[in-house]
């Protein structure tokens, strides 16, 4: 039986099952031709008061119910995400112009999200402390009430239930804000999912709008945990807002991240993972491989090379032909990162391959010889441009990948993998991969970044989890009334 085919979800949102929004429908489009996909419904504000309402006398029941049930909705959603693969496949390749085996990741990290978190509501979620008193002191998780959860365009799959999952697991309610851009399979698809999986109504609400759907599910009442990804700019009006109503906010952003090549690698071999690390998924993931710092005795051979990879990648429609490619987002993201190839060309940076488009899709691009002042080495890409900067030590090349605010992800290509360790020490990141690229998640994993890449909060595994969505209560426990001097 299809996920989506009945239609039920057209033109509304999702909140006590699928109704009209107040802020209209609006068109889903596919990047790839222009063409309309579908009617999605719009929230507003008045929308996400109504359902964080809802979302708060839900999760009471929910937050009561035996870990049992609330694990086996979770293994149910994982089976869906399984058994629903192929059309979750194409919604993905058509509204986010996702080529298939990017598809094929995405539904399997979402389902192994849903059974992760179904092995998370049977964790012990408690501490048995020491005390100089005559009683019992213990800490234990409780349910933190109502997560709110803005998720971007991008990765829109994993970037949901990585959080939803694992709020849900441990006795939380949701209220989901997917980019507009992908509202279907970052957030239709996970409602679908979840109602059939038999999840409780109110505990889920799926709430595409505009910028003031997401400020108020920063600042509504009854919303206490903020799960934000995007960019740093977004992200830090996140902040203020939720610091202004003293709400715990996890921030998961922007990232510029280095790829560090030392000396005694491969370059061929090299060039294949850097060329991965920068164009999987047109460059549009934070993680990606946006400077890539190479040994000054083999920059210009790596380079060139590294061209001659992008050169032969096919970019085209991946929901009609076999590419490597698919197109950008929309215009404005693809006239963002041509203004960075240009103004870095400008300012020194040389062309080996790319920096054309057609319509929304961009040929993957490599720039050599970047200088540290050029925006393609400053700034986030988000897009599938590969900035070649050589260094001449270990100690230049600490100093150029660490010389950023963002602190993400950060790659290192050596056959000395203790020497990778040590440079590792030095450079801030939230994630470090010592040969391999910087692209990597798994739902076991604890996720986040530094600086400008997050507040250093971490989602995913076991421990992160239990961490980001629960409140930790102190109880003691006597066996007699003690005595006090009044």
């Amino acid at each position: 039986m299809s996920l989506l085919d009945s239609g039920s979800w057209q033109g509304k949102i999702f909140s006590d099952g699928w109704r009209a929004g107040s802020g209209g429908e609006h068109a889903v489009t596919e990047p790839a031709t222009g063409e309309e996909l579908g009617r999605i419904g719009y929230a507003t504000p008045s929308d996400v008061r109504r359902a964080a309402r809802r979302a708060k006398e839900a999760q009471r029941g929910w937050a009561a119910a035996s870990y049992g049930e609330r694990a086996a909705v979770l293994r149910r959603a994982g089976d869906l995400w399984n058994s629903h693969a192929d059309e979750i496949k194409m919604w993905l390749t058509r509204e986010t112009g996702a080529i298939p085996p990017m598809g094929d990741l995405q539904v399997h990290v979402s389902a192994d999200e849903c059974y992760e978190a179904a092995a998370l509501a049977s964790q012990p979620y408690g501490d048995v402390l020491r005390t100089q008193q005559p009683r019992l002191s213990l800490a234990r998780h409780v349910p933190a009430g109502v997560v709110g959860v803005i998720a971007p365009f991008n990765v829109p799959t994993i970037l949901s239930i990585r959080s939803v999952a694992p709020a849900l697991a441990l006795g939380n309610a949701v209220i989901l804000k997917p980019d507009p851009r992908t509202s279907v399979s970052g957030g239709v698809v996970l409602a679908e999912i979840f109602a059939r999986a038999g999840l409780p109504g109110g505990l889920l609400h799926v709430l595409p709008g505009a910028p003031g759907t997401g400020e108020a599910v920063v600042t509504d009442p009854d919303i206490r945990v903020i799960v934000f990804t995007g960019s740093t700019r977004a992200g830090r009006a996140v902040a203020r807002l939720a610091g202004e109503h003293l709400k715990r906010v996890h921030l998961e952003l922007g990232g510029n991240s280095a790829l560090i090549v030392l000396p005694d690698v491969d370059i061929e071999r090299a060039t294949s993972v850097g060329a991965f690390g920068s164009f999987i998924h047109q460059g549009q993931i934070c993680m990606s491989a946006s400077r890539h710092l190479v040994h000054s005795s083999i920059a210009k051979e790596y380079a060139m090379a590294l061209a001659a990879r992008a050169e032969r990648l096919p970019v085209g429609d991946p929901n009609k032909e076999q590419v490597a490619l698919g197109p950008l987002i929309d215009e404005q993201q693809r006239d963002n990162v041509h203004r960075i190839v240009t103004t870095s060309i400008d300012a020194g940076a040389m062309l080996l391959a790319g920096g054309t488009y057609q319509g929304l899709f961009y040929r993957p691009t490599v720039l050599a010889d970047v200088p540290t002042s050029a925006p393609a080495y400053a700034e986030e890409i988000f897009g599938p441009v590969a900035p070649v900067t050589p260094f001449d030590s270990i100690d230049d090349a600490v100093e150029l990948a660490g010389g950023t605010d963002y602190g993400l992800s950060l790659g290192i290509l050596t056959r000395d993998v203790y020497q990778g360790l040590e440079i590792a020490e030095r450079i801030p990141a939230g994630l470090v991969h010592i040969n391999d690229q910087t692209v990597n998640d798994e739902a076991t994993i604890p996720f986040g970044g530094v600086g400008a890449s997050g507040n250093g909060g971490r989602l995913g595994g076991a421990r992160a989890n239990l961490d980001a969505f629960t409140e930790t209560q102190w109880i003691t426990v006597r066996g007699d009334l003690p005595a006090y001097p009044f």
